[in-house]
């Protein structure tokens, strides 16, 4: 078992809180000693009373998934014998009502692109089957209800 910590901390400057006005701008802080500024998605709650350059909850939820399923990615090639030289991934999160008509992040769909190098290289077999390892293994993919793909 492992537990993991976040802090999420937030406090009313200035604004009409009853009215809604007043800023959603926050900082997760995290173990390693990170502060990371956080808001609602401007999609959500609009600017000015969400902040556009912090990363909202949606955001971090996206880059969970694909973080997770990027690392167990990397673990399950090295252990195959493959050797990664870069992994990049524009990941997207599409946001809209599921089966309970509530907004929820219903898809996470993964656009990674892979640079091996070495002799041994990935056919299209293998690349598939360490996409389906990673998304079995990885986390957040079995802590979420939101389907994850690879496209």
């Amino acid at each position: 078992m492992h537990l993991y910590h976040a802090n999420v901390s937030w406090a009313r400057h200035a604004g009409d809180f009853a009215r809604g006005r007043y800023s959603r701008a926050h900082v997760w802080q995290f173990d390693g000693g990170i502060t990371v500024p956080a808001s609602s998605s401007p999609l959500v709650v609009p600017v000015p009373f969400s902040t556009a350059e912090a990363v909202d909850p949606e955001e971090a939820l996206v880059a969970a998934a694909a973080s997770c399923h990027m690392l167990t990615f990397l673990f399950l090639a090295g252990k195959r014998g493959f050797v990664i030289d870069r992994y990049e991934d524009d990941a997207e999160g599409l946001m809209e009502k599921n089966a309970r008509d509530k907004f929820a992040i219903t898809r996470i769909t993964l656009h990674p692109r892979i640079v091996f190098s070495g002799d041994t290289q990935p056919t299209a077999a293998d690349l598939e089957a360490l996409h389906h390892g990673a998304h079995d293994e990885c986390y957040i993919a079995n802590s979420i209800t939101a389907d994850i793909v690879v496209a």
